[in-house]
């Protein structure tokens, strides 16, 4: 299910961009993030948000003036802190992301751009692990390392093409592979970029 969204993630941005694409151009973007998870009822405790930091770059294809299809290439260190019956563990994940946002995009008189975008992506971790004592999550099949979700951008780029965003994202998959707790990934961003 999962190699299968994102199969037709890929197909449906490249046949979009092959056909209707006027302008192309790609930048690289550097974000500090907060991230946690989400508990349903029978996942115990609560997940603090802590800092990380993603990197990457993006490619935009105008398809007309004021829309955009921008798939983009994130690397991500997340960490959070989950409480369970009063003990507290540091929790670290290293990992990459595919969003391919539907971007919509005004201009100002000087050439500068507000833009907006929502649209799906699908990660996969590296490497996802529990502190105090040490636990390689992926190791022991307690965590899952696909992810697939939605997430959202604003942002205002300059003239210079230097860009200021905000960006938030939620996991529909369910993390916690054993236990019968779900756990969904959610983080918020905020960042720079440069569009070349």
């Amino acid at each position: 299910m999962k190699k299968t969204l994102l199969g037709v993630m890929i197909l449906l941005t490249f046949g979009i961009i092959q056909t209707n694409a006027q302008t192309i151009s790609g930048g690289i973007k550097a974000e500090a993030n907060l991230s946690n998870f989400l508990h349903n009822d029978k996942a115990p405790g609560k997940t603090n948000m802590k800092f990380g930091a993603s990197v990457g770059g993006f490619a935009k294809f105008d398809v007309v003036e004021n829309f955009a299809i921008q798939p983009e290439l994130l690397f991500h260190y997340y960490s959070a802190e989950r409480k369970t019956n009063g003990v507290a563990r540091n929790y670290e994940y290293w990992g990459m992301e595919i969003p391919v946002y539907a971007m919509g995009q005004w201009y100002t008189p000087s050439n500068n751009r507000f833009y907006a975008g929502f649209g799906p992506y699908v990660g996969l971790g590296f490497q996802s692990k529990y502190y105090e004592p040490m636990v390689k999550l992926y190791e022991t099949n307690a965590h899952n390392q696909l992810d697939f979700g939605f997430r959202a951008l604003v942002g205002y780029e300059f003239s210079n093409r230097i860009q200021l965003n905000a960006g938030y994202k939620i996991g529909v998959v369910n993390a916690n592979d054993k236990d019968p707790g779900r756990l969904y990934s959610q983080g918020v961003s905020l960042g720079l970029g440069y569009r070349f």
